[in-house]
């Protein structure tokens, strides 16, 4: 009787978001309360005289697009994201440099005249918008209380859109954004976790 299994423990695998842990670069993002994404790609048809069916189809680009919802608590969402990010920044583009930045920025700029350059675009700073973010990489982990689990990744990802809006009538606060990303490995079962 031991050999024999019953027909209900073989089900397949699933997985609901309680389940799902998402990292960007490594670091679990909890605030992430939804991504969707798309694959698409440019085809046509290719068609001769004196035949109006298509012979062929030519295949073009691919893209990968999609979006993130976040919940907001009392910081932006991608605020950790940012913090380990450094952008460069034209030197008279004072208005998105922090304050001690603008004067080293207006100092260097009257001691050299017309700004050099190669020297203009060497301010460091953070990241302040969510489209500055450099490009990063997406892992999301699958893990049912079963022991099943399964992983997908996106490559390359960099934050085109984001928005957020406050109403008397919400009970939460969201943050969404758009993305596009580079490459991406399908969802795949990880059938050797051990825990």
């Amino acid at each position: 009787m031991a050999g024999n299994v019953s027909r209900y423990s073989k089900t397949f695998t699933s997985f609901s978001g309680a389940d799902i842990v998402a990292s960007f670069n490594g670091t679990v993002v909890g605030e992430l309360q939804a991504i969707t994404y798309s694959v698409t790609r440019e085809k046509a048809p290719i068609y001769v005289m004196g035949d109006p069916n298509p012979k062929s189809f030519s295949r073009g680009k691919r893209g990968i697009a999609g979006s993130l919802v976040f919940t907001v608590f009392d910081r932006d969402s991608l605020h950790g994201l940012k913090q380990t990010a450094n952008v460069y920044a034209h030197g008279l583009n004072s208005t998105a440099l922090p304050e001690g930045e603008v004067k080293a920025v207006h100092e260097q700029a009257a001691s050299v005249d017309g700004m050099n350059p190669q020297v203009a675009w060497k301010n460091k700073r953070k990241p302040i918008f969510s489209d500055e973010i450099p490009p990063f990489d997406i892992t999301i982990n699958f893990l049912n209380e079963n022991g099943q689990a399964a992983k997908m990744t996106l490559y390359g990802v960099e934050i085109l859109n984001e928005g957020m809006g406050m109403s008397i009538d919400d009970i939460t606060t969201e943050k969404a954004c758009t993305f596009i990303a580079r490459n991406l490995e399908e969802m795949s079962a990880q059938d050797d976790w051990e825990g």
